[in-house]
């Protein structure tokens, strides 16, 4: 198993949001190049970067603080947030991202994530954020009538290399997450 330790990116900044708020983002370190570089120190294997105003804006925003952590480090990282065409997936390869994680674009454009999986071999990925069992998109700012598990099985045979559901933290959320994956 590894253990992706996460970096939110908001205005060039690690935060934390509650429940998906961007009014309520608190900031835990104003440097994220020197946050990844703790948790590589910290022993971890890779890292997970979300860019926040980049998954509302729908394109890169925080691109300079992506490139910091990717200069900083040499561990893999993956990135999520905004990446909704094809030129995003191969600028952000060619940048050295390991792995992309395509939210929005999964509900929206499903066609353009099995041609990015297929172009791409082991560099794409599902990100579906839920809530109450539905598919959140633009950042968490809608939520679908889609159900989580039916985008998932959408991508079953379509060479995305995970598929990865993320929700709110909170002891519903938790025992909801248990039950759904068979867990008492």
């Amino acid at each position: 198993m590894i253990l992706y330790p996460a970096i939110d990116l908001k205005n060039g900044q690690c935060v934390r949001l509650k429940q998906g708020d961007m009014a309520q983002a608190t900031v835990f370190n104003d440097d994220p190049a020197a946050q990844a570089a703790s948790f590589e120190a910290q022993g971890f294997e890779a890292l997970h970067v979300v860019d926040l105003d980049g998954a509302f804006a729908g394109e890169a925003v925080n691109g300079a603080a992506v490139e910091a952590i990717l200069k900083r480090v040499r561990f893999p990282v993956q990135l999520g947030g905004g990446i909704r065409r094809m030129e995003q997936v191969e600028a952000w390869v060619a940048r050295g991202i390991s792995r992309v994680i395509i939210g929005t674009a999964a509900l929206r454009d499903p066609d353009f994530v099995k041609a990015a999986a297929k172009a791409f071999p082991g560099k794409v990925a599902v990100g579906i954020d839920a809530r109450d069992g539905r598919v959140a998109v633009e950042g968490w700012a809608e939520t679908s009538d889609m159900r989580d598990v039916e985008l998932g099985k959408r991508f079953e045979d379509a060479g995305v290399t995970q598929i990865s559901r993320g929700m709110a933290c909170s002891p519903a959320s938790i025992s909801t997450a248990r039950s759904r994956l068979g867990m008492r």
